[in-house]
């Protein structure tokens, strides 16, 4: 069943699948007491041992290979990575949880324009229909939220999108010889790593309360599923479209928030996240009606040529780490 989906909608399942593991992260970073410093280094900790342990159990003694096949984003993607973390903890502690979301609406956008410009990703119309749709019903939950928190904080913010934009189309402009683009997922450790050093010469190498601490535990335990499947996201989906499905955050983690803390959203902010959620659905609807229409009217398949070329690429690899092995062992 998986295998029979087409490629982008595979991609937008999966980046919408780690959107929802990261989305109580605006929460868990409001209901937490420790100091930004202690925070960072136990979030950049934890989470770099959960992901290192899958990259390697992934990948083995093959992990530096996988690494170098990364290109530049073995670089650039891990800085984003690191920037867009600080960023947003710095900003949720100075302003209202709902102001950050609503600026990380900028990212698609961003995103878009750094794939145009440097890649010459070309974007669909439909999807800068729905990035702009999508801002304007991000526009409104901000309407509600004018003068809550700080203009240090806003600043900040404005950091989050633009990192999340470099990250996520790096990620998706590295093609290698699959079908599919480069799997970056093994460069998210080194991205932990670039969060973690600078926690530690601000003093954060302390260990927190007990409570705290679980708090951190289960916060690592949720963000490394949701970064990992929203790295996956980027061999499927231009870095636009990535962004893109990460607007969910805006209102999954706007309505926890809420839920928890009682940072209540104004009414124009449910208005303005139905139109989000909305705008979504019915681009992914319509895309795989298309999709539908043109193998029914006799087009090739290109999904599935796809992954036919996917299986043979694999199967190559496989003969080649078989023959590596043999040449080892005489």
């Amino acid at each position: 069943m998986w295998k029979q989906l087409p490629f982008r909608l595979r991609g937008y399942l999966i980046t919408m699948a780690g959107v929802m593991l990261v989305s109580p992260d605006a929460l868990l970073i409001k209901d937490t007491d420790v100091d930004v410093p202690t925070f960072m280094f136990w979030r950049g900790l934890l989470l770099g041992v959960l992901l290192l342990i899958v990259a390697l159990a992934r990948y083995r003694r093959h992990l530096p290979q996988a690494i170098r096949a990364c290109g530049p984003a073995a670089w650039w993607c891990p800085l984003a990575f690191a920037a867009s973390a600080w960023a947003f903890v710095i900003a949720t502690r100075l302003t209202a949880a709902g102001n950050v979301l609503v600026m990380m609406t900028l990212a698609p956008l961003v995103a878009g324009m750094i794939g145009l410009v440097v890649y010459g990703q070309r974007i669909r119309r439909q999807t800068w229909v729905v990035i702009f749709i999508c801002v304007a019903g991000a526009t409104l939950m901000a309407a509600g939220e004018v003068g809550q928190g700080s203009l240090l904080g806003l600043a900040v913010a404005l950091v989050v999108p633009a990192a999340i934009a470099v990250n996520t189309t790096v990620a998706s402009a590295q093609k290698g010889a699959r079908s599919r683009g480069v799997d970056t997922t093994v460069i998210l450790p080194l991205g932990c790593l670039a969060m973690l050093i600078p926690a530690v010469f601000l003093g954060g190498a302390q260990l927190p309360a007990a409570d705290e601490l679980n708090r951190l535990l289960l916060l690592a335990a949720f963000l490394s599923g949701a970064y990992f499947l929203i790295q996956t996201g980027a061999r499927y989906l231009p870095g636009a479209e990535v962004s893109l499905v990460m607007l969910l955050e805006t209102v999954v983690g706007a309505l926890l928030v809420w839920w928890w803390l009682g940072e209540t959203p104004p009414p124009l902010a449910f208005l303005g996240g139905g139109i989000i959620v909305a705008a979504m659905l019915i681009s992914s609807l319509k895309d795989l009606r298309r999709q539908r229409r043109k193998v029914a009217a006799g087009a090739p398949d290109n999904w599935q040529m796809q992954v036919d070329a996917e299986v043979q690429a694999h199967a190559k690899q496989m003969e080649a780490l078989l023959e590596e092995d043999k040449g080892g062992q005489t």
